[in-house]
């Protein structure tokens, strides 16, 4: 297995830092839009000659296209944001390679009804292609992280080996995690965080379909494991919603984020001064008018997640709840994934969120290179098998939990 590993940000870095230690594939190119950082990447990883650094412009279908076939590679790994989905998607399918990534295609809220109807959902582009794949007979692996990834594996391991019959699937990610010396500092890429936060989210029913509500709805208090402890969680749009409906039967998927109230407030104060808008707006400077996304101004005011690793505290958690029967008897259990911060600091140099992140893709792609998983299309993890998954996430030295209810 040869991969094009593009974006080199804290997600990407510690990819090639898990990847390092396993010998299932030939080579990795890492590939960024600033060279510097795609090299510091590759000089971080002790002289493995495995890997080498390249420059390339993720929106530029055609250079990264031909950087795939440059240097023969037969997958294609996004560690971008959602933004740079299509086109590497599209380029992916035009080398005949295999495409996984850890976020799918954005959204667009419903016109006239945004809080009520879905409009274009996540990953409808994608999708819409799938017949193509599977006709050209390649396979594109989409949201493949942790959440969406590890969380929709959960959800194909509880329907398969857990249930007989399941009544709501329900994402609930929480963490304890704080940053020394900074009271606002997202642990993940701001501008993922404003687009899956304030747009509208998504809910699944299986007698009414996908519908949306209002960011922020239906606050619950979850329980999370480790220590973590109780945390108020609310609706926010993410792609399990989407993805686990199409490979698992549930009456009833949710996905709710432990934000808290301090986060949650400075999403909407963004929000109300339109800061979260990614249109250009003209801003005057000393060297004349300049054009500027106001979510950009916002993400290069912030520091960068990857970078806070030595002044973070705590855990972070992903996990799927499912409740439903099994032996005909009621039954309800949390999955679950925790990462300790100074675990994955002092082991990786990544800090907890990034590196749960990455750990996915790596374990993916291994499956992948092994022919333990295959497939043609566009696929979701929920069409693949569990078992295999999770037992090379233990062998990579980060177990899963299962809680009962």
């Amino acid at each position: 297995m040869r991969v094009l590993l593009v974006g080199a940000g804290g997600v990407g870095t510690a990819i090639t830092r898990i990847a390092a230690r396993r010998p299932f594939f030939e080579a990795m190119v890492v590939a960024d839009y600033d060279p510097a950082r795609a090299a510091a990447a590759v000089a971080a990883l002790d002289g493995d000659d495995r890997f080498t650094a390249a420059s390339v412009d993720a929106s530029d279908q055609a250079a990264v296209r031909d950087l795939l076939v440059r240097h023969g590679c037969d997958v294609l790994l996004n560690a971008t944001d959602p933004r740079f989905v299509l086109p590497l998607f599209e380029a992916a399918h035009a080398s005949g390679a295999t495409y996984v990534d850890m976020a799918m295609s954005l959204s667009h809220p419903h016109p006239d009804r945004p809080y009520e109807e879905c409009g274009v959902k996540l990953g409808d582009a994608q999708f819409a292609r799938a017949g193509q794949w599977a006709e050209s007979g390649a396979l594109a692996l989409v949201g493949m992280g942790v959440e969406p990834g590890l969380s929709d594996v959960f959800a194909r391991y509880a329907a398969d080996e857990l249930f007989d019959d399941i009544e709501e699937i329900g994402i609930r990610d929480g963490a304890n995690l704080t940053v020394d010396g900074l009271d606002f500092a997202p642990s993940f890429n701001i501008w993922t965080t404003i687009e899956e936060c304030l747009n509208p989210p998504v809910v699944y029913e299986a007698d009414r379909g996908w519908y949306t509500t209002a960011p922020f709805s239906e606050p619950e208090v979850f329980d999370f494991p480790e220590g973590i402890g109780e945390v108020e969680c609310v609706n926010v749009e993410h792609e399990e919603v989407l993805l686990v409906p199409r490979w698992v039967d549930a009456r009833k998927v949710t996905f709710k984020y432990g934000l808290g109230k301090e986060f949650v407030d400075t999403l909407r104060t963004l929000h109300r001064l339109e800061l979260d808008r990614t249109s250009p707006v003209t801003v005057p400077t000393a060297g004349g008018p300049v054009a500027v996304s106001p979510r950009d101004v916002v993400a290069a005011c912030l520091p960068d997640p990857a970078s806070l690793g030595d002044r973070m505290r705590g855990k972070t958690c992903a996990g799927t709840w499912v409740r439903g029967t099994k032996d005909g008897a009621p039954r309800e259990v949390y999955l679950y994934h925790v990462v300790d911060n100074e675990w994955s600091m002092a082991e990786y140099g990544s800090q907890a969120v990034v590196w749960q992140t990455a750990v996915n893709p790596v374990v993916a792609l291994e499956l992948l290179a092994g022919g333990v998983w295959s497939g043609t299309g566009v696929l979701g993890p929920e069409a693949f098998p569990a078992r295999p998954f999770l037992d090379l996430l233990t062998e990579y030295g980060s177990p899963w939990g299962l809680r009962e209810q």
